[in-house]
């Protein structure tokens, strides 16, 4: 398998474009249940699809002036059922930039976020 062309074309093109369209249900759908979303001093454990739902869209104001942003993914490991994607993520429009890493698993529904955990930019 190309892992980098399936995390990028199948996977984080239209994850992209669903924040950049501020459409929380689109984000929600790439969201595994049970999921992790690991920021610092605010940790949601993923029961229900609604509360990644809810979680970004009380985060959308702050990224009130992106229109565009260019993208960084680079593949640190996979496997048959995980694929771990380092991804920076590089606003314009005056939100801080931003890189996580993102453990996607395999469901019969395609790849899915299982994990995302913020990392320092280089």
């Amino acid at each position: 398998m190309d892992e980098n062309s399936e995390v990028h074309t199948q996977f984080f093109d239209a994850y992209t474009r669903a924040l950049l369209d501020r459409d929380a249900a689109t984000i929600a759908d790439h969201y595994a249940v049970p999921a992790l979303i690991e920021f610092p001093g605010q940790r949601l454990l993923v029961t229900d699809a609604a509360q990644t739902e809810t979680f970004f869209a009380s985060a959308f104001g702050q990224y009130s002036g992106v229109t565009e942003v260019d993208v960084d993914v680079t593949v640190a490991s996979s496997s048959e059922h995980s694929i771990w994607a380092d991804f920076t993520w590089k606003y314009l429009g005056g939100a801080p930039d931003e890189r996580n890493m993102y453990q996607l698993v395999r469901t019969d529904a395609g790849w899915k976020i299982a994990v995302l955990t913020p990392l320092e930019l280089e």
